[in-house]
């Protein structure tokens, strides 16, 4: 029988996930060098090179791409036989590892992150703050998080958090200078405050009433793909902001911003957790999703 250590196997794996041995580095919690090192000797054992290195980059050859579509799946029951055997015990755990947008995780997930590690303190819980739309299965994932629009017909999803919101709002200065908009349509060539994603891509504003919905494209001057800058530069008075009811709410109450167009603000399906229907979830992933069911029963109690 071959004596090659599962260990290294699982370290090779990451590393040719990731295209990264950085990345691998902190998923096997062991340095960049050594992980380098554990992988030449690997390959030594073997007698075939698995992994193509320069300078800038990491990628499998093909023999180490053969290798990795027939280890991942069976490195994937093995730690669902662990999983499975901590959880007949009473005990689920292992790692649980979940891709989400930052609104998702800024107003749905972090307040569950306590609350859920507190109940299943074998369970190592790993967030990724991401917006783009990965394929979960091949970038490791146990599960995503999503709006409705954006879920593959594939995956089973399930309700994460109540129904949310756009809200439009702006500082009282700029209310001020530029005056109140009626329509959406009042809103070209007014300044704005937008988001821009990694891509280079400007999401329009969407305005809905009475069944008609009115797209606005934002035209600046200021366009960043973090909340928190958003946020400040709306309170500073550089433009409108649309955004997520959540992070404006207290600065609307305390009148540091001022809501406009409620009217064409519709509510919408909160995110969705979303795992793959075609294998048993591991026992960690069953344990976020019994703790959600409790999470989101307490929620609708009065």
């Amino acid at each position: 029988m071959d004596d090659t250590d599962l260990r290294d196997l699982q370290a090779f794996a990451a590393v040719a996930r990731h295209r990264s041995f950085r990345r691998a580095a902190l998923e096997q919690r062991v340095s960049v060098s050594s992980l380098s090192q554990r992988m030449r000797e690997l390959e030594e054992h073997l007698g075939v090179r698995l992994l193509n290195r320069t300078t800038r980059s990491v990628a499998p050859t093909e023999a180490g791409d053969q290798l990795l579509r027939r280890l991942e799946p069976a490195l994937g029951e093995v730690a669902g036989a662990l999983s499975d055997l901590r959880e007949r015990q009473g005990r689920p755990a292992g790692r649980l590892r979940i891709n989400a947008p930052a609104p998702a995780v800024d107003l749905v997930l972090a307040p569950m992150v306590t609350p859920f590690l507190t109940r299943f303190p074998d369970v190592e819980l790993e967030i990724t703050v991401d917006i783009a739309l990965i394929d979960i299965v091949a970038q490791g994932y146990d599960a995503g998080v999503r709006y409705e629009e954006h879920l593959a017909q594939d995956m089973i999803a399930v309700p994460l958090g109540p129904p949310q919101r756009f809200v439009l709002c702006a500082a009282p200065s700029v209310l001020d200078r530029f005056g109140v908009p009626e329509r959406p349509e009042d809103l070209l060539g007014k300044p704005s405050v937008s988001t821009v994603y990694a891509s280079g891509a400007h999401p329009p504003w969407e305005f809905e009433k009475d069944g008609r919905i009115v797209r606005i494209q934002p035209g600046g001057p200021f366009h960043a793909g973090h909340t928190g800058i958003q946020l400040r530069a709306a309170l500073d008075g550089l433009g409108f902001l649309m955004t997520f009811d959540e992070y404006v709410r207290e600065h609307i109450a305390a009148g540091r911003l001022v809501a406009v167009l409620e009217d064409w603000s519709q509510s919408f399906p909160g995110p969705f957790l979303y795992y793959p229907s075609r294998r048993q979830p591991p026992a960690s992933l069953r344990a976020f999703l019994d703790f959600l069911k409790d999470w989101r029963r307490q929620a609708a109690t009065p």
